[in-house]
């Protein structure tokens, strides 16, 4: 049978990475002001980062049921089934629904409810491509992906308490004093939730925290960080400001030699959420099943 790999921009994919990989993406929508636009087609992210310094009011939403099953049927015209992989269930509706769709598939189309987002989703889509290429069948990949979904971790440094105070998730006093002290948090995302993980002062040690947790999660989940028979994925991400992650990536690959370490933009789901200058570093367990080094 033949297999096609769906997956949406929130995996932090581009348009060009995902034709390149045979993989099928969807563009997530954002609202600014009550306009939709669409990812990777009407808005850049300049525009997008203008928009948020200048505190318009920014949303980002599941796609339309319409645009879903739109592109499902033209992929099942060449395809026998389709294997899609959405955003984390736990930071978005787009999964649920997804799976509502697929109920008048016939079960050609299978949702993944990964719980992932990002570098860690793009992962998912990588690995879900090489099983496809390989002979798996949807309902392989499936289970595989979904039993494995926890194998992985992102921790993100905020550069400034301004968007998690706007978005309620930090207050205005605690934002007043965490900037006067200069200090930084570290969120972390595992499975459903974004979540506080550390609070440090200053930049460097919370760069240091995220190295210090990134190898502290593959040795207590996978085993020994070795650099010459890598057991992890590590990649990183940031927010619209290139120098920063080029800086931090350097950082990383310094700490862990030999890792191949990927670095992408943080997808809009997020950013809206923290702002621009965050960087973020992620662990992600390499299947047995999947792509390897």
């Amino acid at each position: 049978m033949r297999t096609a790999i769906v997956t949406d921009s929130n995996s932090g994919m581009l348009p060009e990475d995902a034709k390149e990989n045979g993989i099928f993406m969807l563009n997530m929508p954002v609202l600014i002001n009550g306009k939709v636009y669409t990812d990777n087609v009407d808005i850049t992210k300049d525009f997008f980062y203008e928009c948020l310094t200048k505190n318009m009011d920014i949303t980002t939403s599941q796609p339309t049921a319409g645009d879903v099953m739109d592109l499902w049927d033209s992929i099942l015209k060449d395809y026998d089934e389709l294997v899609y992989i959405p955003m984390s269930s736990g930071l978005s509706g787009s999964c649920q629904s997804a799976m509502l769709y697929a109920q008048n598939y016939d079960g050609k189309v299978k949702v993944v409810n990964n719980q992932r987002i990002s570098v860690t989703q793009r992962q998912s889509v990588l690995d879900a491509k090489y099983m496809a290429d390989h002979g798996a069948s949807a309902d392989e990949i499936k289970e595989t992906l979904e039993r494995t979904k926890f194998d992985s971790s992102i921790y993100i440094m905020v550069d400034t308490l301004k968007y998690l105070k706007k978005g309620g998730r930090v207050t205005p006093a605690g934002a007043a004093i965490a900037e006067l002290l200069k200090v930084k948090p570290v969120l972390q995302i595992q499975g459903e939730k974004l979540d506080a993980y550390a609070k440090v002062r200053g930049i460097k040690a919370a760069k240091k925290t995220i190295i210090r947790t990134i190898r502290d999660g593959i040795e207590q989940n996978i085993g020994p960080v070795n650099p010459d028979q890598p057991n992890a994925w590590i990649g990183m991400a940031y927010t619209h400001n290139l120098d920063a992650g080029l800086e931090f990536r350097d950082q990383l690959q310094a700490e862990f030699p030999n890792y191949d370490i990927r670095m992408d933009e943080l997808p809009l789901s997020i950013a809206v959420h923290i702002g621009p200058g965050s960087v973020a570093a992620t662990w992600t367990k390499i299947l047995p099943e999947g792509r390897q080094y």
